[in-house]
């Protein structure tokens, strides 16, 4: 079973350990008329969607999760997992692997298929993705976030060009040369460890004079030697037809300095993944995140969400519990409206 998510112009797909590349399409545009109602429809396949898919299927509800990129979230991305339960040490991909897998016993993953819409239709919700329409009693959004950008001149230009969002993805194009990993928190030190361990020349730039990463992990980036640059941003990236250079500011004095690099990893936290929780009308909280009760209930009725888009800790075992509470809750809820 392949892992499979965009990054540098590709699919990537993960087999367990090892990594090989191909190219897919997402489905054209197709009519298809509404299906059969399903009780619940989850829309993302992160560990809080995979969990919930599990949960939902076996309260007995008619349930399908759609995910518009990378099983497994930011997990399938991730560098290796030392703090989730029953695994002292794991590879994020392989522990995606294993959430699929799992998941699959129970529920369709249709993967990729991207949902672009969610309308209120009567007493249903109709889901309309890339590759059709689908009706739905329930819906669980577990749409997690996304890599937040620098917003800085060259970054768009030169993304899969040597701007990267991913260590793990991108990080064998990258062996022998001169790159910069770009934060200060648990992400991006974890990316800056794998990059040295692999064989990349990497510095880290942060904007602070310390880190906000874990001690754990400062211990290990001191340890491993690797440079770091403080009190520093990234004004431009510049280059010809591939990242060839960047700017850097320090930002006490406003001096700037030019530093020759192959490649920069931006690692400065997460944005929620919120365009489908806006379109349904869900209470948000000034961060974006969605508003949700103790039982992961949002503000819409037969609407409800886990995991990261819900903000928080933004931990994978915390993600799991929520979208196994979100399915619990949707199956109460269904069954106290008379709906199943």
């Amino acid at each position: 079973m392949l892992i499979s998510f965009k990054t540098m112009d590709k699919w990537v797909s993960f087999m367990s350990n090892k990594i090989s590349f191909e190219v897919i399409e997402l489905g054209e545009e197709v009519e298809e008329k509404p299906t059969e109602p399903f009780d619940v429809i989850i829309v993302g396949g992160g560990p809080a969607g995979l969990t919930a898919g599990i949960y939902a299927a076996r309260a007995g509800l008619k349930t399908t999760i759609f995910e518009g990129n990378a099983v497994g979230g930011i997990v399938a991305i991730a560098p290796p997992v030392e703090d989730y339960p029953g695994f002292k040490y794991i590879e994020g991909p392989e522990l995606a692997k294993l959430f699929w897998e799992h998941a699959e016993q129970y529920v369709k993953v249709r993967v990729p298929e991207l949902v672009k819409r969610i309308v209120k239709d009567g007493n249903f919700f109709k889901v309309i993705t890339n590759k059709g329409e689908y009706l739905s009693k329930a819906i669980i959004l577990t749409t997690g976030s996304k890599r937040r950008k620098l917003n800085v001149p060259g970054e768009n230009e030169f993304a899969g060009k040597g701007v990267s969002y991913c260590a793990v993805c991108d990080a064998q194009f990258f062996i022998g040369k001169r790159v910069i990993v770009v934060g200060g928190g648990d992400g991006a030190v974890d990316d800056a460890l794998y990059l040295h361990k692999v064989g990349v020349d990497v510095t880290l730039v942060h904007r602070r004079d310390q880190l906000r990463a874990s001690k754990i992990y400062q211990d290990r980036l001191f340890q491993s030697g690797i440079k770091i640059i403080w009190n520093t941003v990234v004004k431009r990236i510049e280059g010809s037809r591939t990242v060839e250079r960047v700017v850097l500011e320090n930002v006490k004095d406003g001096t700037t300095t030019i530093l020759p690099i192959d490649g920069v990893f931006v690692s400065i936290g997460q944005e929620p993944d919120n365009y489908l929780a806006r379109q349904l009308g869900c209470e948000l909280t000034p961060e974006g995140f969605i508003v949700v009760d103790r039982f992961q209930r949002t503000t819409v009725p037969f609407v409800y969400a886990a995991g990261d888009i819900t903000g928080g800790f933004q931990q994978i075992v915390i993600a799991a519990g929520e979208g196994a509470k979100a399915a619990l809750t949707a199956y109460n809820d269904l069954l106290k409206s008379g709906l199943i």
